[in-house]
């Protein structure tokens, strides 16, 4: 894609407060300057907004105020003026019901700090599931020049003499506690362990996924997903991006110029070839939706499906994110896409040049984490999309995380109404489960829970679990953990707590799933579903006030990427009226 840079000098947004000398922009400029800025930084130089998602609530970013001081450095630099902007933080680590219910709250906040504050660009500096998604929707919103950093992840853990990720293990420990492999003593020994470094998950998961698919949509530097969060080169990449943040403005470089329909196909074939989260496709989806990209589940099941996984990460392999960037990173893999002819090589990226430009001379460096196209992690990576009466608006599978054995699969259904029903039930021996039965959990999609959390990757019951079995059949309408892996069936749409089919699955019912043939299918006729559904009214708590209100009452479902309704398409960045 061709891009033509705008002619500079022009006037800036930022010349609309502080340009002049009118009573309005003495007002806005003395203000400013009670920081100790000097005259000449309002001489329509670049003003930058490092948005920066720093909490002590949200860990994964805990280091961001150090990188936002180089990404600053390298805008002072460029020539630009960096004003550092806190932005709403969405934890996934604390944020209850779940961070989801909170990233689009986060993304239409941001997007008016962006709005309606005196900014020309802005620098995302982002790491935790939830913040790279928000404030890239929110930049897509706006559509002014932005440019992602990622925090990165942390180190690799240990455990005795074991490398282990971070949330993976953590899924393993508890279900080897539970089938008497593991003690509980040992479980917390292993806490510190896991998370031994600043930074996000450093498996493949939501985080480093997300990280990924920044950097395939061209909306990151090249390189820039892998590199461990307390490495001197993320410093680098920070400072670097500062610098490149105050060109893209004076070239008016916009999202709306690389977040093309060609940028999300190929972060949809990198998804699959990294063996990336579930959660990426409702993120997508969403970030596609602020663009007007016309981007469906059904793209994401035929792009997908003849991608192999070639990075050999937890959870789906056996390898952490230290090991991928020491192997050469993502630049790696989206040259070996761009050789088998699944990446669009002339897609735009935030650097001005080419994602095909950016990366064809990767080198890599250890062909056991990123492996050869002949000897694949798995054969047909991608997310698998199932329809059927239990899912006419789609449902979906990671295969790379699954078992080979459940990919067709007839079992008896045990029902939990929903999460709550689920805790109370599952560690009972009397419950009528074995491991060829398919667990269904209800009620917890993007209204039902409300916010779609994290608990369709259900524990095994530890009756099951202490048989040695370690994977079973499990649908919801939930999302699961990126560091999560098993047979999981997720974003069951439409959700139960508005009347989909899922929400009359009875205990005893027969459920097919075939992922070869895409198929997930409740064994009862299509009278009985309909009577089912006639006679269905909804369970599950509806709030009366607040955003939880707002939530409810606009979110749209999973296969539309759960976003609020009212905030589909680009709005702009129009300057509003001065009040002073």
């Amino acid at each position: 894609m061709s891009f033509t840079p705008a002619p500079w000098p022009r006037k800036l947004r930022s010349q609309e407060w502080y340009g002049g000398t009118t009573k309005d922009s003495i007002y806005h400029r003395g203000w400013l300057k009670n920081q100790g800025y000097p005259d000449d930084l309002f001489d329509g130089r670049p003003i930058i907004g490092v948005l920066n998602t720093w909490s002590d609530l949200t860990p994964c970013n805990g280091h961001l105020r150090e990188l936002a001081e180089k990404v600053k450095a390298g805008i002072w630099e460029a020539g630009g003026f960096p004003v550092e902007v806190p932005v709403f933080s969405a934890s996934e680590n604390t944020f209850r019901p779940t961070a989801m219910m909170f990233r689009n709250l986060a993304a239409l906040s941001i997007e008016e700090q962006m709005r309606g504050q005196p900014i020309d660009g802005a620098v995302l500096l982002v790491g935790c599931d939830k913040t790279t998604p928000s404030l890239l929707m929110a930049a897509a919103s706006v559509d002014m020049p932005s440019i992602v950093v990622t925090g990165g992840p942390m180190l690799n853990g240990w455990f005795h003499g074991e490398a282990v990720g971070a949330g993976t293990h953590l899924w393993r420990f508890s279900e080897a506690v539970k089938a008497g492999e593991m003690t509980q003593q040992e479980f917390l020994d292993a806490e510190s362990a896991v998370t031994r470094s600043s930074g996000t998950c450093n498996t493949m998961g939501t985080a480093s996924s997300m990280a990924s698919m920044a950097e395939a949509l061209g909306m990151a530097l090249s390189g820039n997903a892998a590199i461990p969060a307390v490495d001197s080169r993320r410093r680098t990449m920070a400072q670097l991006t500062g610098r490149r943040i105050v060109q893209m403005v004076k070239d008016d470089l916009k999202p709306s110029d690389i977040l093309t329909r060609e940028a999300f196909e190929n972060a949809i074939r990198v998804n699959g070839a990294v063996g990336g989260s579930t959660n990426t496709v409702v993120h997508l989806l969403a970030i596609a939706g602020r663009v007007g990209i016309d981007i469906t589940l059904d793209d994401w099941d035929r792009l997908g499906r003849d991608v192999s996984t070639i990075v050999d990460l937890q959870p789906s392999g056996r390898f952490l994110m230290e090991e991928f960037y020491y192997a050469g990173g993502l630049p790696v893999v989206l040259k070996r896409l761009g050789e088998a002819g699944q990446l669009h090589r002339e897609a735009l990226t935030v650097s001005g040049s080419t994602i095909w430009d950016e990366v064809k001379g990767a080198v890599n460096y250890n062909e056991e984490v990123i492996r050869p196209a002949d000897r694949p992690l798995t054969d047909k990576g991608g997310i698998a999309v199932l329809r059927g009466n239990i899912a006419p608006n789609g449902a979906i599978l990671k295969p790379s995380a699954a078992s080979p054995a459940l990919m067709q699969h007839r079992g008896r259904a045990v029902v939990f109404e929903d999460i709550d029903d689920y805790k109370a039930k599952i560690n009972d021996d009397a419950l009528d489960i074995d491991e060829t039965c398919i667990m269904v959990l209800k009620n917890c999609g993007p209204r039902g829970y409300p916010g779609m959390a994290e608990v369709g990757n259900m524990g095994l019951p530890p009756k099951v679990l202490k048989k040695g079995i370690t994977d079973m059949i499990r649908i919801s309408d939930a999302r699961m953990s990126g560091t999560a892996y098993g047979t999981v069936i997720l974003h069951t749409s439409p959700e139960a707590a508005v009347g989909g089919p899922l929400a009359v699955v009875r205990d005893g019912d027969m459920i097919e799933v075939d992922v070869a043939a895409r198929r997930l299918h409740l064994d009862i006729s299509e009278e009985d579903l309909a009577a089912r559904l006639a006679g269905w009214a909804p369970s599950h708590e509806q709030a009366t006030s607040g955003y939880e209100w707002l939530h409810q009452t606009h979110v749209g479902g999973a296969d539309t990427g759960a976003d609020l309704d009212f905030l589909k398409g680009c709005r702009g960045a129009a300057v509003g009226k001065d009040s002073h």
